[in-house]
């Protein structure tokens, strides 16, 4: 029986089936489901956003609805499942790359309806205003960010012209942008997260193809590594850490809108598939939250069900292997699982933060799905 979380995936809005969507997922780690949740914003649905955490909200921040460019700013909270605005930004930004540093939320680049941006702004949710800081060395909209030791990265992107393969970092005492070495390929509508002091860049466009390939930035010898490519080639996706495990999520794969979601072990440099969502979308956003006290309104209700339907996928592969002469392995497996159901622990028993990481580990594999396409925008 899976035990509860404690971390919650937020998959929010993207754009599906030539529209942008205003549904939410949260995926539950332990069991390996996606599960919808109804709390759309009554605002309306955005694509090409980006978002933030802090605490149990969820910061919203630009985008584009197929209509008009936003420089709006949402807040969903996750305790209450209600949305607010926030003061808006100087600028309208889709394609927009936002992170989060000491508890200020930065809205990096993007595109105004007109030009690529370099420009940056800060929110300071203690006084709900946005202000302008230093501009960015290149133009970027379709770029990533994140935070790695106290530096704000921005990698890929495109800026009217080319997709780009350069990367810089700000930093907030110097208050500057600073060049890094490029990566190794172009990347537009790529994805970046800071895991294990390392910067890793997934996916994207290169001008010609969605890619499959990533590759991790080492800070202190300034260097770039490949690693083992993703089963599913991908651009504007979502892309986050939980379980101490990177998963991809959504995306755009150069001919339609995919749900596929899939994990990467540091350990063993290997993708692993995990369950879809339960749409297609691309330009969608994900974020992690931690500890949340309601956090049974966001995962997997039929808890039971899902024991029987292990159950019975033990059964099938026993028997299977009776067929081919292996005894009486049907029994034997039932008899297993009933001793490990004698054991089973309520979820409501278990302090799930002592739990092995190892537990959380995803070693089935989904088949590719079917599902149709969406238009996919030219510029990305």
């Amino acid at each position: 029986m899976p035990r509860l979380p404690h971390e919650v995936i937020f998959a929010i809005g993207g754009w599906s089936g030539g529209t942008s969507k205003g549904c939410i997922e949260t995926y539950d780690t332990r069991a390996d489901r996606w599960v919808t949740i109804n709390a759309e914003d009554p605002a309306g649905p955005r694509a090409y956003h980006g978002t933030a955490v802090l605490g149990f909200k969820i910061f919203s921040i630009g985008g584009y609805d197929g209509v008009e460019y936003f420089n709006t700013c949402r807040v969903f909270d996750a305790v209450k499942k209600k949305w607010n605005e926030i003061a808006p930004m100087h600028c309208r930004r889709c394609y927009v790359s936002v992170t989060e540093l000491n508890g200020m939320i930065y809205a990096i680049g993007g595109y105004d309806g007109h030009n690529r941006l370099n420009t940056v702004e800060r929110y300071n949710p203690r006084t709900n205003q946005w202000s302008v800081i230093p501009p960015m060395n290149m133009q970027r909209s379709d770029a990533s960010a994140c935070t790695l030791q106290e530096r704000i990265y921005a990698t890929g992107g495109f800026n009217g012209q080319e997709c780009l393969d350069s990367a810089e970092y700000y930093d907030p005492v110097t208050n500057i942008w600073t060049r890094i070495p490029n990566m190794n390929h172009r990347r537009s509508g790529v994805s970046c997260v800071a895991f294990r002091n390392q910067l890793y860049v997934i996916g994207g466009f290169n001008g010609t193809a969605r890619l499959s390939t990533g590759e991790r930035f080492d800070p202190d010898t300034q260097t770039w590594h490949f690693i083992r490519e993703m089963n599913h080639s991908r651009s504007n996706f979502g892309l986050e850490i939980i379980d101490d495990m990177i998963f991809a999520i959504g995306g755009f794969n150069g001919v339609s809108t995919i749900s596929h979601t899939e994990c990467y072990v540091a350990e063993t440099d290997e993708w692993m598939e995990a369950t879809d969502m339960n749409i297609v979308r691309s330009a969608l956003s994900a974020n992690n939250i931690a500890g949340l006290p309601n956090k049974r309104d966001y995962i997997h209700k039929e808890r039971d069900r899902l024991m029987e339907e292990r159950r019975q996928r033990l059964m099938a592969t026993a028997m299977a292997r009776e067929n081919i002469g292996h005894g009486n392995a049907s029994q034997m497996l039932v008899e297993n699982n009933n001793r490990a159901m004698d054991d089973y622990e309520s979820p409501d028993e278990v302090d799930e933060t002592d739990e092995q990481v190892q537990s959380a580990r995803i070693t089935r594999t989904i088949p590719p799905s079917s599902n149709g396409g969406s238009r996919y925008r030219g510029q990305q």
